[in-house]
C-alpha cells in the first residue's frame, strides 16, 4: 500500500453483460454479479500488494470468508456496467473490501457488496495475521 497516499486503496473495472450472464428475461443472473465482483476484487488484490504471481509462489492467498450481497436493480443484456472496489476496514486477521456495481447509462447503482477476507498460507489452510502497515491508509 502507498504510505504517501492517505486514500484507501481503490479500482474500477467494467464489464458488458453478455448472452451467458443472464436468463431468458435477458436479465443479469446473481452469480454474474459474484463474477464482476471477482474480477474486480483480484485488481484490488493487486493495488493492496497481493501479486497473482507472487500468491502462487508463496502460497499465500486472500480467502473469502464472507460475503453480503444487496441486488437493488436489475442489469439487462447489453448494459454497460462499472464495478467500483475499496478497502473498507482492516482486523488483525481479516480486512473488508466494498463494491458496487452500477450501470453507466443512467448511473443507476445495481448492487452493492461487502466481503471479507483472511490470509491463508496454502496448502495447510493456516490463516496468517495481516503485516504491519496493511491498513494505514483507513486510519489517516
Amino acid at each position: 500500500m502507498d504510505q504517501r497516499n492517505p486514500e484507501p486503496p481503490h479500482i474500477e473495472t467494467r464489464e458488458e453483460v453478455m448472452f451467458y450472464d443472464t436468463d431468458l428475461g435477458a436479465v443479469v443472473h446473481n452469480i454474474a454479479y459474484l463474477r464482476f465482483i471477482e474480477k474486480a476484487r483480484t485488481k484490488l488484490a493487486e493495488r493492496l500488494g497481493m501479486m497473482l504471481r507472487d500468491m502462487a509462489e508463496t502460497g499465500v492467498f486472500p480467502v473469502v470468508v464472507r460475503t453480503e450481497i444487496d441486488y437493488r436493480k436489475p442489469a439487462r443484456l447489453g448494459d454497460e456496467l462499472a464495478i467500483r472496489g475499496w478497502l473498507a476496514e482492516v482486523e488483525r486477521a481479516r480486512f473488508w473490501v466494498a463494491f458496487e456495481i452500477v450501470r453507466e447509462f443512467d448511473g443507476a447503482l445495481l448492487v452493492t457488496s461487502r466481503q471479507s477476507l483472511a490470509l491463508v498460507r496454502m496448502p495447510a489452510g493456516k490463516v496468517l495475521r495481516l503485516p504491519g502497515g496493511f491498513g494505514e491508509a483507513l486510519k489517516e
